[in-house]
């Protein structure tokens, strides 16, 4: 019987265990994609408890506290965070085989050498030696970042954001992370979606200009892709429940466009002629600045209408999307393919089922001189367990090539979620070594370590060019 998470955890064979100890385990951390805030990273937030860290904003948790029948009063309510914690630990302890679990004891092992179980029981001896470490100056949000081995961080930021919190980072010179920010352009491109014609003032406040046209506002957005790359800014990221492809004439975008800005309702079949026609223009802007399109898809977002209206947004009432159209996404990349405006694209998909037609899809265009320009991203949300890992890279080794992948990312708002790389890190070298061990790859350890090397860190430094 295996001990619990000791070192050699997920690792089931020499090879594995070679690779993770002598190449994975040491290497630093890029974290492409999460939700951290960077004010708090400017601030070098201190938590003033384990609660705080841990069960803010975590939707994670706070779905399977729901499905333990907690109260909402000790989720998100106003409940202390002692109990919160303890309700925390006491759904804990049924989560049999479920990442959450694992990540967790991760985090108490790494950030506060706690070895033992964390369950009811044991939750009040966690409670004091967590607040007790997370009162020292070297566990604020900077000290975790750095203990964490993070080289650079690339958060998730509104074109209207005025990126003050980047800025003050970026002429920080203590400062030893490149924190950057990451286009996120949703609501810009949310015409169906209520709000959106005061959105669309709110980003012409930031870009100086009136935006009364669809002309107006891909001027408005080359102005602030423009402001997002002087700061750094290498990537883009969608988040869409599909990607359409419905093009349109220009003439009748304008109409559309005008429609939403008055307010009046946009029907779903001309919400996506807007959508097509906005994401074919940033597809093309992305590839002239040379940043990287990441495409997340296939998610139902905020299906429980009561708790919506009662917390909002994103606090773990989200599915999987079962009917994502990919021929759609195909013909996308294809225009801009076409045009030879084709950015490097990531693309995840929620739905597990679509790892095989993605796997095939990135292959169509693929290009000389741009080693896996085209990329299915690592397995994401509701899928970033061990199955869903090893089924994402299996699956992308079968199709593609495994070698060229770039690896893991955080998609978080903790700062105590980096020992997800680790996990991550596990399952890749697991994987390995039961190839080589079963004989179905061969032993070449020099060639193996260096393709662990590059899927922990090199690779997505190379892609991202940073």
């Amino acid at each position: 019987m295996g001990k619990f998470m000791d070192e050699n955890f997920l690792l089931y064979t020499k090879t594995a265990q070679d690779l993770y100890h002598g190449h994975a385990e040491k290497m630093p951390i890029l974290d492409y994609h999460c939700h951290i805030n960077p004010q708090e990273i400017a601030e070098d937030r201190h938590f003033g408890n384990i609660a705080q860290a841990w069960l803010g904003g975590d939707h994670y948790k706070w779905r399977q506290m729901r499905s333990n029948g907690i109260a909402e009063h000790y989720i998100t309510g106003d409940a202390s965070d002692w109990e919160k914690f303890l309700m925390w630990a006491r759904t804990l302890e049924k989560a049999v085989g479920n990442p959450l679990y694992h990540w967790s004891h991760l985090e108490l092992k790494r950030y506060f050498g706690y070895d033992g179980i964390l369950n009811e029981k044991t939750a009040p001896e966690v409670w004091e030696l967590c607040n007790e470490k997370l009162a020292q100056p070297s566990m604020g949000a900077r000290g975790i970042i750095r203990a964490s081995n993070v080289t650079l961080i690339c958060t998730t930021d509104d074109p209207a954001d005025e990126l003050r919190w980047h800025r003050e980072l970026a002429a920080d010179p203590d400062m030893d992370c490149r924190v950057l920010p990451a286009w996120r352009p949703d609501r810009a491109v949310s015409i169906g979606q209520e709000g959106f014609s005061d959105y669309i003032h709110s980003l012409a406040v930031a870009s100086k200009m009136r935006i009364s046209s669809f002309q107006d506002w891909k001027a408005a957005m080359d102005k602030r892709m423009d402001y997002f790359g002087e700061l750094g800014c290498r990537a883009s990221d969608h988040g869409l429940l599909y990607v359409p492809y419905a093009p349109a004439p220009e003439e009748e975008i304008e109409k559309i466009f005008t429609s939403g800005m008055e307010g009046k309702p946009v029907s779903r079949a001309d919400e996506k002629k807007f959508q097509t026609a906005a994401m074919l223009f940033l597809g093309e802007s992305y590839a002239k600045r040379g940043w990287v399109m990441q495409l997340h898809f296939g998610v139902t977002r905020n299906n429980n209408t009561k708790m919506f209206r009662k917390i909002g947004a994103d606090t773990g009432f989200d599915g999987i999307y079962s009917q994502v159209p990919l021929t759609e996404l195909c013909f996308y990349l294809n225009d801009l393919c076409t045009k030879d405006v084709l950015p490097k694209t990531i693309l995840y998909s929620l739905n597990p089922n679509d790892n095989a037609a993605i796997g095939t899809l990135i292959g169509c265009f693929q290009e000389a001189g741009a080693a896996g320009k085209i990329q299915q991203g690592s397995a994401w949300w509701f899928n970033d367990h061990k199955e869903g890992m090893e089924s994402q890279m299996g699956s992308l080794a079968s199709l593609g090539l495994l070698g060229n992948f770039i690896g893991m990312l955080t998609d978080s708002r903790s700062f105590l979620s980096y020992v997800r790389h680790e996990y991550f890190r596990r399952i890749l070298c697991g994987m390995l070594g039961n190839w080589v061990e079963r004989g179905e790859y061969p032993a070449d350890m020099d060639w193996l370590a260096q393709t662990v090397r590059n899927i922990s860190y090199y690779n997505a430094v190379e892609y991202f060019g940073f």
